[in-house]
């Protein structure tokens, strides 16, 4: 026998030693690799034989175990006094070791939710991304921010609280007036002692109970209001109660009715297909489905079973502060079931149980959930075999080692030669990595010198590759100069790396960056090193569009640096940032102009007669102050862009939108 062989069995006979040897309490499990690694952690009633059933000849039947199994190289345990403790070990274990072989839900901050918090003088929603446990109540999750929107707009119409941050509010309140959201009547301007505590705070439970999806409770606590306004002749405020009501109760039948009880529950649909699972989950509230969401996982090697009793456990019990419901419905009947909702029941002090129905209405829920999750899950499996198509093309057309299923793509933006930045955006297969997302601030290169500073950003990137990884494709938004600027640098590092350049093609006499002279948009052109033309692929190909979202993004990320900047240099140093211009030639500019604005509103005649200044000097300040204007900035900030010319760059801040990014900056 080999050496190999021999360490393989010594092995597997110190494993069976370890499982013999386990107790036979309930706790939790974690088996790891010759590394140490944590590969997969369970619980268990009785942690000796549950462990065991994994080398039982055949295994335990479960789809994952041959394939644990042989990586196994060590077994540990933690008892705890009962399965539901060795439940709540078992989730936090998950988030700290994060094993390959568990499934594991995304991070909160993925979704959106609303906070309020009841304890501020006078609370207010906030849009969040973590639920935390911090005494405040959370609403959501939301999966889309704009339908989050649109129910947080509808619902100020109804229960007008006031949006402002404090600093704002503080601000209102010294003025003694009130802001344009109370004209518009949606806000009762707390501010300015427009609206007592006691109104507030019938404002702040119509609010709570509607996003509870407690209408019944809702209405029937208005038309006390409305009854006690009207007995008191307030029939101004009968009136509005009554207008509330009529909106509560439209708002209420638009909502689809799914079952004749008015019940609170949660509905959970499992679908999947080899190793990705999609669950939907659906949120019915007295009987109305109020909101859904979707969660996606891949590769997955356990069982359905266990699936679900990993996610329920990860959603309800873990860290996020939920709504729990009285029901959760689910189509795959969990693990330890019981242990769940005894742990809910616990912690919302009032029965919640768990089952899977076979029949009835709640069957019916539990099949919407189920259609649901299959048709997401199709959708994901088509735009995958879409972005399998793409990346193939790529292979193919630019003559890569292989499909590009990591491509990073850079951007240099600056204005005027000033605020000089970099991006890096990266997409692995097909969709954006946003947490390796990266922005460079240009330190040594010339601001206006686009080739130094690509090369600056790119020899900072390839100082990190031994502990970030290389991509297939490193993709640069420019032409034949940018490309070879990569060109150079990789030879000279040593490194081995398909590389491209993407940008439109020429067209001198017009003046959009994306449009012809003569109609039409102009076509991508694609630059490889050694090759003397550029590759024109189909407007139509999957692969050019890929590529073409992935350029966008960076040249996006880079405008939103740009912009973060601009609110970061005041006027007072705006002076320092135009090229050649030094501090005695700042002091001459402010002593004879008399000030910044006057600076900036000065024709490049009355700069040039500045002492000490040029005529070049005074030309490159007059260029300086009016590409600020072309992109719109008043004193106090200072602006960036993406190229000397402050046509080009207007045009491209025009392109990039006005959506606030919620990207980390990684700045470099």
């Amino acid at each position: 026998m080999s050496d190999k062989g021999d360490a393989a069995a010594a092995t597997a006979v110190a494993l069976k030693e370890r499982v013999d040897g386990l107790p036979t309490e309930p706790g939790v499990y974690l088996m790891k690799s010759a590394r140490g690694k944590v590969l997969y952690v369970g619980k268990a009633q009785n942690l000796r034989t549950r462990v065991r059933s994994y080398f039982n000849a055949g295994g335990d039947g479960r789809i994952q175990v041959p394939k644990l199994v042989r990586r196994i190289a060590d077994i540990g345990v933690l008892v705890t006094p009962n399965v539901k403790d060795a439940l709540l070990l078992e989730n936090e274990l998950i988030k700290q070791h994060k094993p390959p072989f568990n499934v594991r839900l995304r991070d909160d901050k993925q979704y959106l939710a609303l906070r309020l918090d009841t304890r501020d003088e006078w609370p207010r929603l906030t849009m969040v991304r973590n639920f935390r446990r911090d005494g405040a109540q959370y609403f959501g999750p939301y999966t889309s921010s704009t339908g989050m929107r649109h129910s947080l707009s509808h619902l100020r119409r109804i229960f007008p609280l006031r949006t402002c941050s404090d600093g704002v509010f503080k601000d209102y309140a010294r003025r003694g007036r009130p802001c344009i959201e109370y004209e518009m009547k949606r806000c009762p301007g707390p501010c300015c002692g427009l609206v007592t505590h006691e109104q507030y705070a019938d404002l702040l439970e119509g609010t709570e109970l509607f996003l509870k999806g407690r209408s019944e409770e809702l209405v029937t606590a208005l038309e006390r209001r409305m009854k006690e306004a009207a007995d008191g002749e307030r029939f101004e405020d009968a009136a509005r109660v009554r207008d509330r009501i009529a909106a509560v109760e439209h708002t209420v039948e638009r909502q689809q009715i799914v079952t004749e009880k008015r019940l609170n529950r949660d509905v959970v649909g499992l679908s999947r297909d080899g190793g990705d699972v999609e669950v939907q989950l659906l949120h019915v509230r007295e009987g109305r489905v109020i909101g859904a969401s979707s969660h996606s996982f891949s590769a997955v090697e356990v069982e359905d079973a266990e699936v679900m009793a990993s996610f329920l456990g990860q959603y309800f019990v873990g860290g996020a502060e939920r709504q729990v419901p009285n029901e959760i419905l689910v189509s795959i009947v969990p693990d330890d079931e019981g242990a769940l909702a005894a742990i809910l029941t616990e912690r919302v002090g009032r029965k919640v149980s768990i089952w899977g129905p076979q029949r009835g209405a709640p069957r019916e829920l539990v099949d919407l959930a189920l259609r649901n999750a299959e048709v997401e899950l199709t959708r994901r499996l088509q735009a995958r075999v879409s972005v399998d198509t793409a990346l193939d093309e790529l292979r193919e057309k630019l003559q890569l080692q292989a499909p590009p299923r990591r491509i990073e793509c850079y951007d240099i933006s600056n204005l005027a030669g000033t605020l000089a930045v970099g991006s890096r955006v990266v997409f692995v297969d097909g969709v954006p990595e946003k947490n390796d997302y990266r922005r460079y601030r240009i330190r040594e290169a010339a601001a206006g010198d686009d080739l130094a500073c690509m090369r600056e950003v790119l020899q900072r990137r390839l100082a990190k590759r031994e502990t970030e990884p290389l991509p297939d494709l490193l993709l640069v938004d420019g032409g034949r100069g940018q490309l070879g600027v990569v060109s150079a640098l990789l030879a000279d590092e040593g490194v081995e790396l398909d590389h491209a350049g993407i940008a439109k093609e020429r067209d001198e006499e017009s003046p959009s960056p994306r449009v012809k002279r003569g109609g039409g948009l102009k076509a991508e052109r694609l630059f490889l090193p050694n090759r003397l033309n550029p590759v024109m692929l189909a407007p139509s190909s999957r692969g050019l569009l890929l590529l073409q979202r992935v350029r966008d993004e960076a040249h996006r990320f880079a405008i939103e640096f740009q912009r973060s900047l601009r609110q970061k240099v005041g006027m007072t140093s705006i002076l320092e940032e135009i090229p050649g211009i030094g501090p005695r030639k700042r002091q001459a500019l402010l002593k004879e102009l008399g000030s910044l604005r006057r600076v900036r509103e000065a024709d490049e005649a009355a700069l040039s007669g500045v002492t000490g200044l040029s005529q070049r000097d005074a030309a490159t300040v007059f260029g300086f102050f009016r590409a600020l204007e072309a992109v719109g900035a008043e004193p106090p900030q200072a602006v960036g862009g993406d190229s000397p010319e402050s046509a080009v760059d207007a045009a491209k801040l025009e392109e990039s939108g006005d959506a606030a990014s919620d990207l980390p900056e990684g700045s470099h």
